[in-house]
């Protein structure tokens, strides 16, 4: 470990969970089924049948992991609130108990000195909208605005900033284009008024938020492009992949307008989905903060399968960690660097709001992971130096989880999670990560 990170004074600490993938009890206090509810109950959408119905069992055992959370010396937490526990149906009345829970959770957490940060929604979509349309249709937008007032008129009182959406290239690609994540739609280039619907949510909702005098983030997955030579034909597939990944998210946010995706061959006004004014309601409300998910970069090459534009190819000789994800530490600086040099001024500060890796279980099976997070605090170090405002950094994740498709195969956890018995072990990570804390704090505090 580094003897110190060049990192300024207030840098927040923090690491990251889902609602979906840690907390269970979907059957409990009233709670609706979700899209993920339902597509685990597919025959193969899981790997071995796994689904979320107990996790990490976070309902009942929050308190355990608050206090795994303190003894870490965590500055913040950031979790998210399953939009079926507070309206059943996505819509109408509004369950209690499901408010109680986050309510004992918010205060568990003050009382413990970390602040909540909460991202409104990550996936588990009530299953109830998606029977008409989901994302899809644009309705959800502005049930997903009034959602989030009710839960900011809850819990606002004692949390200052939120997260509208996690990954909306994520779930809209992999849930609405693929069909390998929930909904299960397989749409293509179609899925993209989801990610129009999903960007008028963040808009419409971020306003209500605002109006309560409460700070605004988005967090997507994003990534550095690079073509696979210097070949005109790879620059251009480079270009059209980095637009529907990148800047399909942040460019309407940011600028109030959607990057040319006339490469994908979709219209301007994305099937129909994009209205006169939408843009304005996406980036008026203006963003607190950016938050950035970072796992890899993408190396794209022109494509050899006319019915897309690019392909993605492997990127040589670079370690992969148990997911098969290409580890490239430097891809963070350059990644973040890039969004200075695109955006300037209209970049709001940036947190990272997840970054971490899957290691396989084996003799010494945590090494690897704490190379990964030094390596990747050192590159996020060195864009600080290089200018860029980075104010955070949240690791994924606390708590071995249900990994989506993956079920319970891919560990990323700070603290080894035994499926079985509930018990929650810290790995040597866990103390890594807290050293690093404490020496961060030591420095400013002399």
């Amino acid at each position: 470990m580094p003897d110190r990170l060049d990192l300024p004074a207030g840098f927040r600490w923090g690491a990251a969970t889902a609602a979906y993938q840690i907390e269970g009890a979907v059957d409990e206090d009233g709670r609706g089924p979700s899209v993920w509810d339902v597509f685990v109950a597919r025959p193969g959408a899981v790997r071995d049948g796994h689904t979320g119905a107990v996790a990490c069992d976070h309902y009942h055992r929050y308190p355990e992991d608050i206090a795994l959370m303190k003894d870490l010396g965590l500055d913040g937490y950031r979790f998210s609130i399953a939009w079926p526990r507070i309206q059943p149906t996505g819509a109408g009345p509004v369950n209690a108990a499901g408010l109680a829970f986050y309510d004992r959770l918010v205060d568990a957490l003050l009382e413990a000195g970390i602040e909540p940060l909460p991202t409104l929604f990550h996936w588990d979509l009530p299953q109830a909208l998606e029977d008409h349309g989901g994302w899809l249709n644009r309705d959800t937008a502005y049930r997903f605005a009034e959602y989030a007032g009710t839960v900011a008129d809850r819990l606002g009182d004692r949390v200052p900033a939120w997260i509208t959406l996690n990954e909306p290239f994520v779930h809209t690609v992999f849930g609405y284009a693929m069909g390998i994540h929930g909904p299960g739609r397989a749409l293509m280039f179609e899925a993209l008024p989801a990610a129009h619907h999903q960007l008028l949510g963040h808009g419409l909702a971020a306003s209500v938020l605002h109006e309560r005098g409460l700070k605004v983030m988005l967090s997507n997955n994003l990534t550095p492009v690079e073509p696979a030579s210097g070949s005109a034909e790879d620059a251009a597939a480079a270009q059209a992949y980095d637009a529907l990944h990148n800047r399909l998210f942040t460019d309407p946010v940011l600028l109030g307008r959607y990057p040319d995706l006339s490469a994908l061959g979709v219209p301007d006004d994305i099937y129909g989905a994009v209205h006169p004014g939408d843009t304005d309601l996406i980036h008026t409300p203006g963003l607190d903060g950016l938050g950035v998910n970072y796992y890899n970069p993408t190396r794209v090459a022109a494509p050899t399968d006319p019915g897309l534009p690019f392909d993605l190819v492997d990127i040589p000789d670079v370690p992969h960690t148990a997911f098969g994800w290409p580890v490239v530490p430097d891809g963070l600086r350059r990644l973040l660097a890039h969004l200075r040099e695109s955006y300037g001024t209209a970049l709001p500060p940036i947190t990272i709001t997840e970054n971490g890796c899957s290691v396989e279980e084996s003799t010494d099976p945590d090494q690897p992971r704490i190379d990964y997070l030094a390596a990747h605090l050192d590159a996020l170090a060195q864009a600080v130096a290089e200018g860029v405002d980075v104010r955070g950094y949240y690791t994924w994740s606390l708590l071995d989880n249900f990994e989506w498709a993956e079920g319970y195969h891919q560990r990323f956890g700070l603290v080894h999670v035994d499926f079985a018995t509930q018990r929650r072990t810290p790995r040597a990570s866990y103390a890594w990560y807290r050293q690093l804390i404490r020496v961060h704090r030591e420095r400013f505090a002399k």
